[in-house]
């Protein structure tokens, strides 16, 4: 089941598991795979080695970044990596960085929501050139801070590490066309009036604790 000089280590089943499922699939089969965040860059104990042969053999299609405290049973971030026996587009690895996307539904607890879930799963069928019927995201192009597909040369040059982050870039700003002095005008002043509206709280306090008996 191991690639050439890929026998995963003893203790941790990250790379037992992809390796497994990947042997297991047709020659057209595809699968994903829900993993630990270390799983995308560790070099400890040859699990760079088979991540590097994963990417060079070109299995690893596709790499999702989850948003954090999506588990009830761990506050470990996740990831998703998706192999295919047979790639639509071979050479390249999209990934998709969508930490972003969850929104809180407790204190301790987020989730992804419909819209965020269809914006991921249309991303990667355009990508593949699979557009549904009705889908929103028509053609696959990269966007800032969210996406992007990445030719594998690059990713060697990366040291073979599969951190979306580390390819996506950052999300483009708007620019409002603000001169910026006029802008940092505009904050200090805004900064000058919180300040004062702190001083004067911090005083409030100071009264209500002395009418209390407690001062400081």
């Amino acid at each position: 089941r191991w690639l050439p000089g890929c026998t995963p280590p003893q203790g941790n089943a990250n790379f037992a598991w992809l390796q497994h499922m990947l042997y297991h699939l047709a020659p057209t089969g595809s699968m994903a795979l829900l993993l630990a965040n270390g799983s995308m860059s560790s070099n400890t104990n040859n699990e760079g080695e088979i991540r590097k042969q994963l990417v060079e053999r070109d299995y690893v299609e596709c790499m999702v970044a989850l948003p954090g405290q999506l588990f009830t049973n761990t506050q470990i971030p996740a990831c998703l990596w998706f192999l295919a026996k047979t790639k639509q587009r071979k050479g390249e690895v999209l990934f998709i960085d969508a930490r972003k996307l969850g929104k809180m539904i407790s204190r301790v607890q987020a989730e992804l929501d419909d819209a965020a879930i269809a914006r991921v799963a249309e991303t990667v069928a355009a990508w593949r050139g699979e557009v549904e019927a009705g889908a929103s995201i028509a053609s696959y192009e990269d966007v800032p801070g969210f996406c992007r597909s990445v030719p594998l040369a690059e990713i060697a040059q990366h040291g073979h590490v599969l951190t979306p982050g580390r390819y996506v870039g950052a999300e483009e700003v708007e620019d409002d066309d603000e001169a910026f002095a006029d802008k940092m005008q505009k904050l200090t002043e805004k900064l000058g009036e919180q300040m004062a509206r702190g001083a004067e709280l911090d005083a409030l306090i100071r009264q209500k604790l002395e009418g209390l008996g407690y001062e400081f």
